[in-house]
């Protein structure tokens, strides 16, 4: 800066550069990085993914190699069904209570509607779709038909399953949670499936627990034959049922999932697709792949389906998974027990698709190659209108209401220290070193110095950092380390709270430094749209939310370490007092704030404005407003924001805490929030309604 002054001082003398040339030297402004802020989270996280995809594909290889393909298979189903949760079915499921709806004959088949629990008070409502016993004598072998993100009354779901009634098998048919079926109160798969990350449970299990409990409602009737166990096929979100389905229950004696299997590192991780969370499990990027997934179904016969022209799921992918498929059937000696369909057509489950599939039955349930067969036309089908279907469900149990039971109950039997559970959780190693740092060249602003910094914690991470200190010759004193989802810089402009804090343009004061950072996704580093956030459920938030959980790092996780490596560099700064340091920060930055703070545990103090109040608010309110990336995974399993707070060894203000709707707590309300905070008296302040006023004298006391 020095240099561009004595520099414009020249300007205009004979010989010396113009102004033109002086603009060029022009240095004010963020330090450039060495790639581009806006693809770096994005490049990072599919990198990180790609890893452990290629990790988990090693692991395969190996098993097959080695000939401990059951150890790893079984290890594929152990860690499938840790990742969903409770799952009790079979002999272990609770009662059905099954109540008849509806029956009716109809050309070809018989239809009855029937209800039954797969939770308790958890409705599903099935659609049972029988031979006429004139053509197929009972007991029937039995097809599940999972639906996909649709209904069960769509053109695509009945014909098929007339089909396989009209084959002399029984097909049952139901509504996934939410999506456009009869069930839409508290099962929406994307605002409500995020809420179970919180509570350590994949959203899927409210998808595979429904089919497996028809397996158990079909078990019940005599006029079905169990004895070679029953198949199962469905499409789309129904295929990926159909998946996980088949590793948890023996009585699947055929899989057949159409359009729904691609190795993920095509899809959703290099196409940037905001895919559901029930498909991403906390950690199962490095755990099990699609492939993984499919080949850990042997000895099931697993017949695997797909559409030419599908929209998403693109022939590519499907012929490469079914590659992977087939080779790992083949090194298991189970070649013949894995079969590929490529149906001409887009993503849908076709008539052609349901009768390869009664092919597959025939030859694996009923122990018979099929008899050449005249395809079925659509004059041979039907579709009825909905109400024939219907099955009216209650809708006051659902995904919400149990996964807020789950954390519930986690908060009244959790009993981990929170300091050291936060630590772990967030993957912060001890003695994080100091990142490596890009310093701009200081500009002076009356009393303080502004100094734009990039700070590394990783070799492709940069996070943009500003410093504002004291232009005092031979100061040292204490500073605030800040975090802002909405920008470093939004608490500095036109005398915001940070240049209050710091006494910006006052002379004499006794002033503080700020450092304020983007940690990764923030501010300058804001991760920039790509061509599936245009779909209505698209986002780079619900993208980053997702795959950094199924990466077992989650965007949260990285923003913490982000903001201990801060707090690191800060304390090396040798005109920094590092007893006298003030953690603080704003909306979803608070809660990385209070991290920060409980991980280090030597600040001189924290603050929290307009933060949210606690994790488990995002699992118990109807509605929420916060982003999915503040959706913590498994935190609710070790402890929540309140706990955290009352553990900090540090005098702590909490001001103006919000609700999962940021709608601001009333007193009564943050008391009862931070009850055992509390506690500890004076150390901690909860203060409804409290505002910047409030943060600057709770600094001010503290440092000054």
């Amino acid at each position: 800066m020095a240099a561009i002054l004595v520099l414009a001082l020249l300007v205009g003398a004979e010989g010396e550069p113009s102004w033109a040339e002086a603009a060029q030297q022009y240095s004010l402004g963020p330090v450039a990085a060495d790639f581009d802020l806006r693809t770096m989270l994005t490049r990072h996280v599919v990198g990180k993914s790609c890893e452990a995809l290629d990790a988990a594909a090693v692991r395969r290889r190996d098993a097959l190699a080695g000939g401990t393909w059951q150890a790893w298979r079984d290890s594929v189903r152990a860690s499938v069904l840790e990742a969903l949760g409770p799952m009790p079915f079979g002999g272990d499921g609770g009662p059905l209570n099954v109540r008849a709806v509806s029956s009716q004959e109809r050309p070809g088949y018989l239809l009855e509607n029937v209800l039954f629990e797969s939770f308790p008070g958890l409705d599903v409502n099935a659609s049972v779709y029988l031979p006429l016993a004139r053509d197929f004598p009972p007991p029937w072998p039995a097809i599940v038909v999972p639906v996909g993100h649709s209904t069960k009354t769509g053109a695509d779901y009945q014909r098929p399953a007339q089909v396989f009634a009209r084959r002399g098998y029984v097909a049952i048919t139901f509504d996934p949670p939410g999506m456009a079926g009869e069930k839409p109160v508290g099962n929406d798969h994307f605002r409500d499936g995020v809420r179970c990350y919180l509570t350590g449970q994949s959203s899927n299990r409210y998808f595979v627990i429904d089919a497996l409990r028809c397996i158990d409602y079909l078990a019940t009737r005599p006029d079905i034959d169990m004895s070679k166990g029953v198949g199962m096929t469905g499409v789309s979100g129904g295929g990926m049922t159909t998946m996980f389905a088949t590793l948890l229950d023996e009585r699947i004696a055929a899989s057949g999932p159409s359009c729904c299997a691609v190795p993920l590192a095509m899809h959703p991780v290099l196409d940037g697709y905001a895919a559901c969370p029930e498909t991403l499990a906390f950690g199962r990027l490095g755990a099990y792949d699609d492939v993984d997934v499919l080949a850990a179904a042997a000895p099931t016969p697993v017949l695997l389906m797909a559409g030419a022209t599908d929209e998403v799921f693109a022939e590519a992918m499907s012929r490469r998974i079914a590659s992977e498929v087939a080779d790992t059937f083949k090194a298991a000696g189970m070649g013949e027990r894995f079969a590929f369909f490529l149906d001409p057509g887009g993503h849908a489950y076709t008539v052609a698709m349901a009768e390869q599939f009664a092919d597959w039955m025939d030859r694996w349930v009923r122990g018979k190659d099929s008899p050449p067969a005249t395809p079925f036309t659509d004059a041979d089908l039907e579709t009825l209108p909905p109400e024939a279907l219907a099955c009216h469900p209650r809708q006051d149990t659902n995904m919400f209401t149990v996964n807020r039971a789950a954390a519930a109950s986690l908060r009244e039997t959790r009993q981990e220290e929170p300091l050291v559970a936060a630590r772990t959780l967030a993957g912060v190693a001890d003695g994080m070193p100091a990142p490596e740092v890009q310093e701009g060249e200081p500009a002076l602003v009356w009393f303080h110095y502004v100094e734009e910094l990039l700070l590394k914690p990783e070799s492709d991470i940069a996070l943009p950092t500003t410093y504002l200190y004291p232009a005092a010759e031979g100061w040292r004193g204490g500073a605030i380390l800040y975090f802002d989802e909405r920008g470093r810089w939004t608490d500095l402009r036109t005398q915001g709270l940070l240049t209050r804090l710091a006494r910006f343009i006052e002379k004499d004061a006794e002033g503080l430094a700020v450092l304020t950072v983007d940690v990764r996704g923030w501010g300058d580093s804001r991760a920039a749209d790509e061509r599936y956030d245009m779909a209505g459920w698209g986002s780079r938030e619900r993208w980053l939310a997702y795959v950094n959980a199924a990466l077992g790092d989650s965007v949260m996780a990285m923003r913490i370490r982000d903001g201990v490596a801060a707090l690191v560099h800060l304390r090396c700064r040798p005109e920094i007092d590092p007893e006298r340091i003030v953690i603080g920060g704003r909306g979803l930055g608070a809660a990385i704030a209070l991290h920060v703070a409980a991980i280090d545990g030597k600040a001189a103090g924290m603050f929290a404005l307009d933060g949210l109040a606690s994790f488990e608010s995002l699992a118990s309110s109807e509605s929420y407003t916060w982003s999915p990336e503040a959706f913590y995974p498994n935190v609710l399993i070790h402890y929540d924001l309140p706990e955290l707070v009352a553990a900090l060894p540090m005098p702590v203000l909490i001001a103006n805490p919000l609700d999962a709707a940021k709608n601001p707590l009333g007193q009564g309300d943050a008391e009862a929030t931070y009850g055992k905070a509390m506690e500890r008296g004076g150390a901690i302040t909860v203060k409804a309604g409290a505002g910047e006023s409030d943060v600057v004298s709770f600094v001010h006391g503290l440092l000054n």
